[in-house]
């Protein structure tokens, strides 16, 4: 790497620590800061340290939050007795554009990934079981990878170990609008086949 002086060096060691962010972005973004104004790079500052301050997990769904429980979970326009389980917080914006989902969330922070040393003991499970009393149905909307699948698994037979009652269902997923079925993979068009409707 190129010799910088040392509170560039620093910084761009930093920003070399976000994914997706490789040495040579990480110095554009360095320099990119250095020509910013006084100001803006103090805004920038504020707002990573506001960021950490305010910010931390809903104790009911495990989003991210600056209120405790968040909005999902006290929204009273919102179904409590349906639960959505998702990967990440970034998942419930794909499904609020939908504009067809009204209940709320669940968030794991992540997949079971043995491979990986993510076992169960490392995902936020234990509130969702606590959840259960309340609940009708718990949707699984985990991503259709091998992951995805283990965890989805996995949920399922600990929500009918500790509630049989409650109805679990698991997104279906298969060939995505717009794209051809020639180049589907062999999963996907099976998912495809099996989830299909009436027309």
């Amino acid at each position: 790497m190129a010799q910088f002086a040392e509170p560039m060096t620093r910084l761009i060691e930093e920003l070399r620590k976000l994914p997706g962010i490789g040495t040579k972005s990480a110095q554009r973004l360095a320099f990119h800061v250095l020509r910013s104004s006084a100001e803006d790079a103090e805004k920038l500052s504020v707002a990573i340290r506001e960021l950490k301050e305010h910010l931390h997990l809903c104790s009911i769904c495990n989003n991210i939050t600056d209120v405790d429980p968040c909005i999902y979970c006290t929204s009273t326009s919102r179904d409590q007795r349906l639960i959505c389980v998702v990967e990440e917080p970034t998942n419930i914006a794909t499904i609020e554009k939908t504009r067809s989902y009204s209940g709320v969330y669940h968030i794991l922070h992540g997949t079971l990934s043995p491979i990986g040393g993510v076992g169960p003991e490392q995902l936020r499970i234990a509130n969702l079981l606590t959840r259960l009393s309340e609940v009708d149905e718990v949707i699984l909307a985990t991503s259709p990878t091998t992951e995805g699948e283990a965890t989805a698994g996995y949920l399922a037979g600990e929500i009918h170990r500790a509630r049989p009652e409650v109805r679990v269902t698991r997104i279906a997923t298969g060939v995505p609008a717009g794209s051809d079925i020639e180049y589907a993979d062999e999963v996907t068009m099976t998912r495809a086949m099996e989830g299909r409707r009436e027309f």
